[in-house]
């Protein structure tokens, strides 16, 4: 009696020590890295309903989503820009969400790229097996593919403004004090602000 008593104590502290040092689920679809750990895990697959049910999530918030690829050039680039941003202007309200169009084969190459670039925001990738145009065009019909992209939404949830291909750091942060400026009541001038392929 007296050997399971200490047994249960025992497993009782394991359990308020586990729960007491924040591991605890991560919301779901977060790129999520524990304190200490050294690779985040790899980013959940997302299609374009779950891609609009994220931001609906968000909704009242300013958004900034950068899609990008471990095979793109630009994309990996710019990473370190978005990350710094998203570090700045994270106490101001802005919200990073970010969208790897990698194949599921590459998604080593991915999870070694996050480890590295180490974002201190939710990653996603692009659910294979639809047609990558579907997803494209749900996000933006103007969208063609060319990338990076990166998406500005409005706190009530349009789309504010894009950019096409990488741009100097001015401009991203001309775009997100945009997006920051508009209090939920009011509505952003409906401009794509759309920067050229």
């Amino acid at each position: 009696m007296r050997l399971s008593l200490r047994f249960l104590l025992l497993v009782a502290a394991l359990v308020i020590g586990v729960l007491a040092g924040g591991n605890f689920p991560q919301p779901p679809g977060a790129t999520a890295r524990a304190a200490g750990a050294s690779e985040p895990s790899d980013p959940p697959p997302i299609d374009l309903a779950g891609y609009n049910q994220l931001l609906a999530g968000y909704r009242g918030k300013a958004i900034m989503v950068n899609f990008w690829a471990t095979w793109c050039e630009p994309c990996r680039n710019e990473y370190p820009m978005i990350i710094s941003l998203s570090k700045e202007y994270a106490s101001q309200g802005l919200v990073v969400i970010g969208v790897s169009l990698d194949e599921d084969s590459d998604i080593s190459l991915v999870r070694h790229f996050l480890a590295q670039s180490r974002p201190d925001f939710p990653n996603f990738r692009e659910r294979g097996g639809i047609d990558a145009n579907t997803f494209l065009r749900g996000v933006n019909p103007d969208w063609h593919g060319t990338m990076p992209q990166t998406d500005f939404y409005a706190r009530d949830g349009h789309l504010a403004r894009y950019f096409v291909g990488d741009r100097p750091r001015d401009v991203y942060v001309q775009a997100i004090r945009l997006i920051l400026a508009v209090p939920m009541g009011e509505n952003l001038r409906k401009d794509s602000g759309a920067e050229g392929e």
